[in-house]
């Protein structure tokens, strides 16, 4: 398989910029080799995430989709390896374990100047563009919009207890996107069938707390959708049945709504 670009960016004219970092699945070769059986098969991936935001090509909003796995380099992470939640179960910047602990190497996993390199080839691309769309963006209405878009199964025991609310908004507490702001957008999901909660166990990773400046003209919003809500969640260990328009249908005009306000003033 020849390998794809790093990413897709399609640039809109917009103040909203739309992120998806987790739903790639390429393994350079190099990397799947050192892989278990298990790391080959990136069950972390936020399944069809990409195909979920897909619409956002017709709106004036711009996307960037990330094509490789984030076994290569997590992008919601950042570069030195900080930790998002002290405390908790969490993946690194090169994860060595998938979210349940099961190991990803056969022996040992990248060391720091391996995992060095990979932040300059695979991570840093994508956080260029990223934030140069986000400047343009700002520039063109004065004001940029970020929405990180992400997926996980509704029950992971090792990261969360039970299962989680089917939209999880997570704004780093209000530090990344102003109250008002979190509030039309989760207007967009209430009342439609599908629970929510707002800096609940996912407050937003590396790209909410980094890029969301309100102060500085960028606000960033953070949403994880369970997988369950819009596709039958595959066993732990196992890849998921092919993406269904129909059954993500009633999410899917959630999302719409969603960025549709955060693409108004």
């Amino acid at each position: 398989m020849t390998a794809p670009p790093l990413f897709h960016l399609h640039e809109g004219q917009g103040r909203l910029v739309v992120s998806v970092p987790h739903a790639g699945t390429y393994l350079p070769p190099d990397i799947a080799a050192t892989l278990t059986p298990i790391g080959r098969a990136v069950i972390d991936t936020d399944w069809y995430v990409d195909q979920l935001y897909d619409f956002v090509r017709e709106t004036d909003a711009s996307i960037i989709v990330a094509t490789h796995s984030r076994t290569v380099v997590d992008l919601n992470r950042g570069p030195n390896g900080e930790k998002l939640y002290p405390g908790q179960a969490e993946t690194g910047i090169c994860p060595t374990e998938t979210f349940a602990g099961a190991p990803l190497y056969r022996n040992d996993p990248p060391g720091q100047a391996a995992r060095a390199r990979r932040v300059e080839a695979f991570w840093q691309p994508y956080h260029t563009a990223l934030a140069a769309s986000l400047e343009r963006a700002k520039a063109l209405h004065g004001h940029a919009r970020l929405l990180d878009a992400h997926s996980i199964r509704s029950r992971v025991p090792r990261l969360f207890e039970g299962a989680l609310p089917d939209l999880n908004f997570g704004t780093n507490a209000g530090t990344a996107c102003p109250p008002s702001v979190a509030t039309r957008a989760i207007g967009a999901a209430a009342n439609r069938g599908f629970s929510h909660v707002l800096d609940g166990r996912f407050k937003g990773g590396y790209i909410t707390r980094h890029y969301g400046r309100p102060n500085a003209g960028i606000d960033a919003l953070q949403l994880e959708l369970t997988q369950g809500s819009y596709m039958d969640e595959p066993p732990e260990a196992e890849p998921p049945s092919p993406f269904n328009p129909a059954r993500a249908a009633a999410l899917l005009r959630i999302l719409r709504g969603v960025v549709a306000e955060l693409s108004r003033p």
